[in-house]
């Protein structure tokens, strides 16, 4: 029978640390950083940089990973990017406990977690529900449930009258990157120039290169973006012959406006992709 008990209370402590997304550690006081001593972030965009530290693009964060047996693939943004969905926040269990980005989870501090955003993007979130806005940076992954785009700190979550309801419709804007030093940002009326729809779902882009080391891939995009009104992405791949960072350039509103742009031969061995 004690072997029995002693099997069980094991089984269980297996289990619901499995299903804790945190790390461990604790603060003892809950009151660890009162919200009006935590650094804030302005809605300024030309208070960070418009991409991330190139470092940051080959760290462990933005590998690919496994959560209750889905893979979630990091992506890379750029500023004036836009999502939607529900919003949610997560306090005093977590509170002290390891982020993903190896920090103590403060729920005073204006952070949050993502799935799939690079750690220290700065993102604007606004409750849609009363327009409330508030300024977060992501240093931690989740919320892992389907319906949820982002996880809220509590301090954050209180700024856009969330804490009640504990989840709320919100839209979400990348307003830069938490780094050292900053570029050049494009302002409103040079991101209006740039086709609308970013959207790869069912679409047609033409991959102009294929780089195993992430600064390759980076230069090819900076050199590219633009070019005749069209985007540049990078998408981070796990292939057969191991991950490799791809540039396709995107915007195209078809099949047959992808193949006219690709037969001008702009780009030596490119070629059209479709991601569906």
């Amino acid at each position: 029978m004690n072997n029995f008990i002693f099997l069980f209370l094991f089984s269980s402590l297996l289990f619901f640390n499995a299903c804790s997304t945190r790390g461990n550690g604790v603060y003892r006081n809950y009151n660890y950083a009162p919200a009006s001593t935590s650094k804030s972030y302005s809605d300024n965009k030309n208070a960070y940089r418009s991409t991330p530290d190139k470092k940051k693009y080959s760290h462990a964060t933005m590998r690919p990973y496994i959560v209750h047996g889905k893979k979630y693939y990091p992506q890379i943004v750029s500023v004036g990017d836009t999502f939607q969905g529900n919003a949610s926040w997560y306090g005093p269990n977590f509170h002290g406990k390891l982020t993903s980005n190896g920090e103590k989870y403060n729920m005073w501090a204006m952070t949050a977690a993502h799935k799939t955003l690079p750690m220290n993007t700065i993102v604007k979130v606004t409750n849609r529900r009363n327009g409330k806005t508030t300024v977060v940076r992501i240093n931690d992954r989740g919320p892992f449930v389907s319906t949820r785009i982002i996880d809220l700190s509590k301090a954050a979550a209180s700024k856009i009258d969330m804490i009640g309801t504990g989840t709320a419709p919100v839209k979400l804007e990348i307003l830069g990157f938490e780094g050292k030093g900053k570029r050049n940002i494009p302002t409103k009326k040079e991101l209006k120039k740039l086709p609308q729809k970013m959207s790869l779902a069912g679409k047609y882009a033409i991959q102009i290169g294929s780089f195993s080391r992430i600064e390759g891939a980076i230069a090819t995009q900076e050199k590219y973006d633009k070019t005749d009104g069209y985007k540049t992405i990078i998408k981070d791949m796990q292939t057969d012959q191991g991950r490799l960072f791809k540039v396709w350039l995107t915007g195209f509103k078809g099949e047959q406006e992808a193949r006219d742009y690709k037969a001008k031969n702009k780009f030596k061995y490119a070629f059209i992709v479709r991601e569906d």
